[in-house]
């Protein structure tokens, strides 16, 4: 058969404009648009009511002698509408709700982001359980499980290729192992080295691996599984259906347990016209191996192929705010959803939660700053293609975790994921958030939910 000459749309993430908002990244976890005030005694209803309008907030609940909850509307500041409570006499105080969990739970790894050790938490919000994956109570079952990090599963990425050794004007990214790699493949050169001349698989492959507690850059939330990295995406982000059918069978008959697909075809394709990659998703959950796709970023009542295939995980994005992501595609054919940043969509299923346009901070990893072999902290990503290696990193955990059998099917990890999933919008699967949002934490719990 001639060879396809399909052009395939990478899930490019949209570039945001200055990166990280100063301060934006609170060192602690609080309810989004919530704070708790307290008045002084002889502040009447009437006052309460004038300050409570002043900073467009309505009261959600009681919390104590002349204490009150209040939920902010139009995604106003919760720090700046404390800080304007605040300067009123009658305030006794206004502070954020913040978040509590059990004593002893969780692992805090000591990686220090951009600044002292564990700081990571004010970068990677995609990691942590107010709107994230909740990776460190994964973390902390996995080690007790004795599978760290999903040691012993190996994850493909396919994509750009990946920083994973240092070659020529090449570097391997510093905080990945030479170790945490297993032999790959590059489909675009057609030879035996896998670089990445273009710094996106290197960003996903950091997602799913990144070293964790090593004193150094950030975390990944499988830190302890094998990255296979295989290059079917050439230097501008494109790649053809030839190209990605012979890296799904390569990854899966060398091993690979999980499969990333954060790529996505236009979404005029159907399936008719890339029977070489179905052919080839069919192959690959023959040996077992659980893939994972990205819905597509268009914002679209579709999910885009190669997500829509029959046995693919389709993945949609969230934002900081656990909403739908404004680029996110949906369906009823939707899976699963995870962090992938942005802005709220207009069309959230949650009008009392997110507020179309609200703009949230973007996902964070080390990866090319400025040209190829210059590491820095990337963060200027957003999309369902990083939303997906969450969920790929979250399957290599259930795998490892052995809560499922000792070899699970791709079938009964994609029912872990949806079981343990936090559920968003209307109750149950719906369109807009699938089964709901990814929680690795609770999906290596002994007892989910």
């Amino acid at each position: 058969m001639p060879r396809s000459t399909l052009t395939l749309l990478l899930a490019l993430p949209a570039l945001v404009a200055g990166g990280l908002p100063p301060a934006a990244a609170a060192a602690h976890v609080y309810r989004p648009d919530e704070l708790v005030v307290r008045y002084a005694p002889a502040t009447d209803a009437t006052q309460q009511q004038r300050l409570e309008h002043a900073v467009g907030a309505s009261r959600e609940q009681v919390a104590g002698p002349d204490t009150r909850v209040l939920r902010l509307a139009g995604g106003r500041s919760v720090a700046d509408a404390a800080r304007s409570l605040r300067s009123h006499h009658g305030v006794r105080y206004a502070v954020p709700n913040y978040v509590a969990r059990a004593a002893d739970t969780g692992f805090f790894p000591n990686d220090p982001g951009r600044g002292r050790a564990g700081d990571w938490r004010l970068v990677q919000w995609n990691f942590l359980a107010a709107a994230g994956v909740d990776a460190p109570d994964a973390w902390a079952r996995m080690l007790r499980l004795r599978a760290p990090g999903g040691r012993g599963v190996t994850v493909a990425v396919l994509d750009t290729g990946v920083a994973y050794r240092t070659a020529g004007r090449y570097r391997r990214s510093p905080d990945f192992s030479p170790a945490t790699f297993v032999p790959g493949y590059d489909f675009v050169s057609h030879d035996r080295f896998p670089d990445d001349p273009y710094g996106h698989g290197t960003f996903v492959a950091g997602i799913v691996a990144e070293r964790t507690n090593n004193r150094l850059d950030l975390t990944g939330i499988a830190y302890g599984a094998r990255i296979m990295p295989v290059r079917v995406l050439d230097a501008r982000g494109f790649g053809d259906a030839a190209d990605i059918g012979a890296g799904i069978r390569f990854a899966a008959v060398h091993g690979a347990r999980v499969i990333n697909l954060s790529l996505d075809f236009d979404p005029s394709m159907s399936a008719a016209q890339i029977p070489e990659v179905l052919s080839a998703i069919a192959f690959a959950r023959s040996r077992g191996a659980v893939v994972v796709g990205a819905a597509g970023n268009q914002g679209l009542a579709s999910v885009n192929y190669p997500a829509r295939t029959p046995g693919v995980i389709s993945v949609g994005a969230t934002t900081e705010h656990g909403c739908q992501a404004d680029y996110s595609n949906y369906s009823p054919e939707l899976d699963l959803v995870a962090p992938g940043g942005g802005a709220d969509s207009p069309l959230g299923a949650d009008p009392a939660h997110c507020h179309p346009g609200r703009r949230g901070r973007p996902l964070v990893q080390l990866s090319y700053a400025a040209g190829v072999g210059r590491f820095g902290f990337r963060s200027n990503y957003e999309g369902t293609s990083l939303s997906t290696p969450h969920v790929s990193a979250a399957a290599a955990l259930v795998i490892a975790s052995g809560l499922v059998g000792r070899r699970p099917s791709p079938t009964t990890v994609e029912a872990r994921l949806k079981a343990t999933a936090r559920d968003l919008g209307p109750p149950g699967h719906d369109p807009r958030y699938g089964a709901g949002l990814v929680n690795a934490g609770a999906a290596v719990a002994p007892k989910p939910g």
